[in-house]
């Protein structure tokens, strides 16, 4: 079921999300800002902050909050990106521990200026965490690193719990959504992962509602587990502001519910899928799920 609606009328209901009030929010902000970290939460305007604050859990982004891209959908300041702060592991890691996190979630910006696209960073905040915290399982949600293997190495050797790299639309999209970003790119770098550790799992997701067709997405969900993708997030695009890319459809709640019923048909190990769903929105329990029906498939190497 879709509902067609002009970005000048009111969200409809099931776009409701929680407000940012409570004790819990106003503590882990405080936090944020004493130890100077970025999250995707406030930078990329995610609509799930009051909830996921208010249960202490937030999803870090290092490499500053400045990016070298200019995709049409997200809130992301765009610009000259800011030095490399080599002490910003530490205090991510400071930061998990005092929020008491057992599933840290990271994610950067873009960071194109630089030769391994920021995996060295996200190497040594995998490790800072683990030192900090041990038992403390790590998911990264990656750029595509400019199809960077070497960088991929550098990532993959450090082991995070999850290798997370969002697909974002369908292909025929690209130019409009992710300007700078190829998608048998990002294709590949989910399948290099997979192919230097079958062990760990690796996640993606899409935004539905800017235009897509729905045999679009079924080709995107089919090429995903193609490249032996094990857990999926589909979300509703939301506009940040009006000098973003329009809401084009609002997709009804049954519509995600049916995706989820098709991505677990195809054999993906969990598939989260609803409008409010974004790439590390209940990222502990997908993992969860993951982790108890997932078999590591053969893969053979590229050359």
């Amino acid at each position: 079921m879709l509902v067609s609606i002009s970005p000048r009328l009111p969200r409809p209901e099931w776009i409701r999300a929680p407000a940012r009030t409570g004790e819990n929010y106003q503590q882990v902000r405080a936090l944020i800002e004493g130890l100077r970290l970025h999250t995707v939460c406030e930078s990329a305007a995610c609509p799930n902050a009051g909830e996921c604050w208010n249960h202490r859990t937030a999803t870090f982004m290092i490499l500053g909050n400045v990016c070298t891209r200019r995709c049409g959908f997200c809130a992301v300041s765009k610009g000259a990106p800011l030095p490399v702060d080599y002490d910003e592991p530490r205090r991510v890691a400071e930061a998990a521990a005092a929020l008491g996190l057992k599933y840290a979630v990271i994610t950067s910006v873009n960071r194109d200026d630089r030769k391994d696209g920021g995996a060295e960073l996200f190497a040594l905040t995998i490790r800072a965490i683990r030192d900090r915290i041990p038992g403390c399982k790590v998911e990264v949600l990656i750029p595509d690193f400019q199809g960077s293997h070497a960088a991929m190495d550098i990532v993959m050797e450090a082991a995070p719990d999850v290798l997370n790299h969002n697909i974002e639309t369908v292909p025929r999209l690209y130019r409009q959504v992710r300007l700078g970003a190829r998608y048998e790119r990002s294709l590949d770098i989910l399948a290099y992962a997979k192919q230097l550790r079958p062990d760990i799992p690796t996640k993606s997701g899409i935004m539905l509602g800017l235009g897509e067709t729905l045999e679009e997405v079924h080709q995107v969900m089919r090429d995903l587990h193609a490249h032996h993708v094990d857990i999926l997030t589909i979300g509703q695009y939301l506009r940040p502001s009006p000098k973003h890319l329009p809401v084009i459809r609002y997709v009804h709640p049954d519509e995600f519910a049916e995706l989820a019923r098709r991505g677990r048909q195809m054999g993906f190990a969990h598939v989260e899928s609803g409008p409010l769903v974004r790439s590390s929105y209940h990222a502990a329990e997908a993992h969860a799920g993951a982790a108890a029906e997932a078999t590591p498939p053969p893969v053979t190497m590229m050359k």
